[in-house]
């Protein structure tokens, strides 16, 4: 396959998985992110670069046909947190690579958007998901430029990091043997492995998922309480479980939806990870992380002792 893909963001946790699932399809990619990739394989190109420098955004998407936007900052908390930097990178940011890719006159933009976009909560996260949608769509409008806008939902798995729930839980529990839950365990999410929304991102390629918009959310519907139960019976039962009845004003309790006319379509995979095995992973992956002597054998952890 000749075609040449940019994968902004592409040195982040689901970007690198989505590099990785386009390169086993055969595409010639090319990741840009303000940091190197620990990920990177050898038919792969990293370009390190600021999605603010116009003119080197430029430059990267020059020959492209296929550009992902997965840059940005991505955690609701950090955004409250940083909400000039959102509206830099997640907008301004966006714009520029939108912008660039129209001149480069590429067959499709890919936008990773969020299924807090048209919900009540979310905040400044999802006013910024919204303005960039919006400018993606008004793109298509005036010139033309072909789009897919992908809504993810809640994702989990390796290469994480502490801005990704499960991963927090996980690593909360290992090195504390407590669990700290702000909120009443009765909220629900859909989750998604983070390969089999990577995998689908690249079936969005397909001719039929030009011009629309995509819900990727997890086959596995789950309450936070049971999955803290998962978790701590994995670990053998010895977790202390605190739930603190806080109400979250930026974090949905149940579904992240409320009515809007602007619909997306829901892709749904019957061949996934399974999240008990996909939790068993990270678990294994985070133990790695804090007990650098142990290595894997014969597919179990084991901690070398004098």
């Amino acid at each position: 396959m000749n075609e040449k893909v940019i994968v902004f963001g592409g040195s982040g946790f689901l970007g690198s998985h989505i590099v990785d699932a386009l390169t086993e399809k055969g595409y010639h990619v090319a990741l840009f992110d303000i940091k190197p990739s620990p990920y990177l394989k050898d038919r792969q190109e990293m370009i390190i670069g600021d999605i603010l420098d116009s003119d080197f955004v430029e430059n990267a998407i020059s020959g492209c046909d296929i550009v992902y936007n997965l840059a940005g900052i991505a955690d609701i908390d950090e955004c409250v947190q940083r909400p000039i930097d959102t509206i830099r990178y997640n907008i301004l940011g966006n714009s520029i690579v939108l912008e660039a890719s129209r001149k480069a006159k590429v067959k499709r933009f890919i936008f990773a958007s969020s299924v807090y976009v048209y919900s009540q909560t979310g905040s400044i996260y999802k006013s910024s998901k919204q303005a960039a949608e919006s400018f993606i769509e008004d793109y298509n409008k005036l010139f033309g430029l072909p789009y897919t806008i992908v809504r993810y939902g809640s994702l989990y798995g390796n290469r994480a990091d502490e801005r990704n729930s499960i991963y927090r839980l996980i690593k909360e529990s290992l090195i504390t043997k407590k669990i700290e839950y702000h909120g009443s365990g009765e909220e629900i999410r859909e989750y998604i492995h983070v390969e089999d929304a990577a995998n689908a991102s690249v079936e969005i390629l397909s001719p039929i998922y030009e011009n629309q918009h995509i819900i990727l959310t997890g086959n596995q519907t789950i309450k936070y309480k049971d999955l803290l139960n998962m978790i701590n019976e994995m670990l053998g039962g010895e977790i202390e479980i605190i739930y603190n009845n806080s109400k979250s004003e930026t974090h949905y309790q149940v579904t992240p939806y409320s009515f809007n006319p602007k619909l997306g379509k829901k892709l749904v995979s019957t061949y996934y990870v399974d999240m008990g095995q996909g939790i068993l992973n990270i678990m294994s992956e985070v133990y790695a992380s804090i007990h650098k002597d142990a290595h894997e054998k014969l597919g179990f952890l084991i901690e070398e002792k004098e």
